[in-house]
């Protein structure tokens, strides 16, 4: 009797050639992309909106930043169960976790949340910026550190007098 026909030696071979511990590995971002989605879920939720506020209120853009990470989280799982039959066949690349990389993520995304009321929102996100950039590979740090500085301040001028909500100033102090 031949190997090829016997279903327990394909599924062996199969076995073998998939990685669980990747599949678990490739689960982690989507899970925190969840936990930041149902965070900012509960806190749209929870917020105390006046009377009479006119569309769109200050839970639209959150919502709108909930629902976009809920997105990319379930196309990330999905992405995720595919990768072991890529690996199967032969076309997983075998990457492995850069702890340094993600660190980069994780230690701004936390600075960030820390240091925003000190800091303000021009700051704090053009260092934000910055961090996940660095994380991402990208070594052109005073190029990165303008490009986020600048998205920034746009972002605290569209808020401020397009929205007339006002982010955080921290140490620079101003308000428009």
């Amino acid at each position: 009797m031949s190997g090829q026909n016997n279903p327990t030696a394909l599924s062996a071979t199969y076995g073998q050639k998939l990685r669980f511990g990747g599949l678990a590995k490739n689960l982690i971002m989507p899970a925190v992309l969840l936990a930041f989605a149902a965070y900012l879920a509960i806190g749209i939720v929870t917020m105390t909106v006046p009377d009479g506020t006119s569309f769109p209120g200050p839970g639209f853009f959150p919502g709108l930043i909930a629902a976009g990470l809920a997105i990319f989280a379930v196309l990330l799982v999905v992405r995720a169960f595919r990768a072991p039959l890529a690996e199967a066949t032969g076309d997983g690349s075998g990457e492995k976790v850069d702890w340094a990389s993600l660190a980069w993520i994780v230690v701004g995304f936390g600075g960030f949340i820390a240091l925003l009321p000190v800091l303000g929102w021009i700051i704090g996100a053009g260092l934000l910026f910055w961090a996940i950039a660095r994380g991402f590979g990208e070594h052109r740090h005073i190029r990165s550190l303008i490009i986020g500085l600048t998205a920034s301040s746009l972002v605290y001028i569209a808020f401020d007098m397009a929205l007339g909500m006002s982010l955080p100033s921290g140490i620079l102090g101003w308000e428009f």
